[in-house]
């Protein structure tokens, strides 16, 4: 049974796990977790901290590319995995999910001077329309189920992608909703504009190994904490300039 006492305004779980959680990030997608000026910072790295103190457990980060955290989470490298995973149910199948504590989507990216070819909801489907993706990533999921009259090509990371939309290569970029809030308030990428539509209703989500009832359980239990108590609200508006959903 977890037992709990108030401590500095955060409900304190006393820990069912390990002396150290382990916690499989990857730092390349910001504004959730990335590095800036040699630090690790985003909303999952304040979550981190967050949950830590929750839990009064130390916590050690453990980075890794974002394909390979599921791995080692079954392998037992890390205990949690929190970096901005959506809940899939191909990903269900092999961890076990946390409540979600954000709603995103995928959306769209052009370059400001296409806008107008796309200012009709209906006119990302169209026939050859040359579609920019992430492999491996929701966006990329999508693109190939629904985008079945696109051209779709694949681009390592959103500056790949930037720098296609530039060079005339893509028509659009289609991402997850963070990337498109960093547009909002970007300098550099100023001649580049998400459409702002959702194509995708997402979750995002923490996640366990499979069996790992009690941690999950604790997380959750944190996880009710801090959007009970506004530490969620406040983490999220600090790092994100747009308003968004939270369930």
């Amino acid at each position: 049974m977890l037992r709990a006492l108030l401590f500095v305004g955060f409900l304190v779980i006393a820990p069912l796990a390990a002396a150290e959680l382990k916690v499989g990030i990857s730092p390349d997608y910001p504004p959730l977790a990335f590095r800036q000026e040699g630090q690790l910072v985003g909303v999952e790295a304040d979550n981190v901290r967050a949950v830590g103190e929750m839990l009064n457990q130390d916590i050690k980060l453990v980075e890794m590319p974002f394909n390979e955290l599921i791995p080692a989470l079954e392998q037992g490298r890390v205990d949690i995995v929190m970096s901005g995973m959506s809940i899939t149910d191909e990903r269900a199948k092999r961890v076990l999910f946390c409540e979600p504590y954000m709603q995103i989507g995928q959306m769209a990216i052009a370059h400001r001077d296409r806008v107008g070819d796309f200012a009709q909801p209906w006119a990302i489907y169209r026939e050859g329309v040359r579609v920019g993706v992430e492999p491996g990533t929701t966006g990329a999921d999508f693109a190939e189920t629904e985008l079945t009259e696109a051209e779709v090509k694949p681009y390592a990371d959103p500056p790949a992608a930037f720098a296609a939309l530039r060079r005339g290569e893509i028509d659009l970029y289609v991402h997850d909703a963070p990337t498109s809030w960093l547009l909002a308030t970007s300098e550099e990428n100023g001649d580049l504009i998400s459409l702002y539509q959702p194509l995708t209703e997402e979750r995002l989500a923490w996640a366990v190994r499979q069996g790992d009832a009690p941690l999950l359980a604790e997380l959750n239990t944190a996880l009710a904490t801090m959007k009970a108590n506004g530490t969620l609200r406040y983490i999220l508006n600090r790092w994100i300039p747009v308003t968004i959903e939270v369930r």
